[in-house]
């Protein structure tokens, strides 16, 4: 059976590129889902009851290898749910977010809950205090116990019309994006002083000659989103660096030189 929305009615159709989208290079499912969870440090966690209903509750977490540790009393209900059952989930959604909460960018972590033990959790604890400072004031209280979520599977939303999965080995070797948590401001000046040089990116890189404006959205190691308008309608694209950066401090040159690219092609 095909899974679609149906007949949209009088609802607003996203217009395609007619030109081909040079380089859409973007991140894996995996390595967005890991920039995501290292972008907070607080979640919603899944449990179960003992009479096998679902409970959710607010949590905070560190990463440990990227692996959520929590640190919960079993006074809450949550904290006796894990000691009974170790399913869980972790539903984490990235801070500012836009107006929109389902644009917006989400992941969900499921697997198994551990008690770590020994090395790792000497390890496990330092990862939770460094995330959560304030937990120094309740981590070594009788009642709370520290858990590593053992995720075994990954989704990953970065709003309308874009979602993944990725596997638990992809997950774990993946790294957070180094560019995305100190882009802001990097957006902000292409769209205030460059907006030329973005609308020139749309139509020459990103497929969409008809474009009468752009907007970055977003920048990351690979490239920018860019939010694209033409007289047929607003729609997004993609256009990637020549090759990767790995530091916010690359990000400068790396859209020059597409400023240039697009203007000489």
């Amino acid at each position: 059976m095909t899974l679609d929305h149906g007949d949209p009615g009088d609802a607003p159709s996203v217009p395609a590129p007619t030109a081909t989208v040079v380089n859409p290079a973007r991140p894996s499912a995996a390595e967005e889902a890991r920039t995501v969870a290292a972008s907070t440090n607080s979640a919603t966690l899944a449990s179960l009851s003992d009479d096998g209903t679902p409970w959710a509750s607010f949590v905070t977490y560190g990463l440990l290898d990227g692996q959520p540790v929590l640190c919960v009393s079993r006074m809450a209900e949550h904290g006796r749910n894990l000691a009974n059952d170790p399913r869980a989930s972790l539903a984490v959604v990235e801070p500012n977010g836009p107006a929109d909460p389902l644009a917006g960018t989400r992941i969900t972590l499921a697997g198994v809950v551990e008690r770590p033990e020994g090395v790792e959790a000497e390890a496990a604890r330092e990862a939770h205090l460094a995330a959560v400072p304030a937990a120094r004031y309740y981590i070594d209280y009788n009642d709370f116990s520290l858990w590593v979520l053992r995720v075994r599977r990954v989704r990953w939303v970065g709003g309308y019309g874009r979602m993944d999965s990725a596997s638990a080995e992809d997950y774990a070797a993946a790294e957070p994006d180094p560019v995305v948590p100190g882009a802001a401001g990097a957006i902000t000046h292409l769209n205030e002083d460059h907006a030329d040089s973005l609308l020139a990116m749309a139509r020459v890189l990103g497929g969409f000659p008809d474009a009468t404006e752009a907007l970055c959205e977003r920048a990351d190691r690979y490239g920018l989103d860019l939010r694209v308008t033409t007289d047929r309608g607003v729609a997004r694209t993609r256009v990637g660096y020549e090759t990767r950066i790995d530091a916010a401090a690359e990000l400068r040159a790396a859209t020059v030189a597409l400023a240039r690219r697009s203007r000489t092609e």
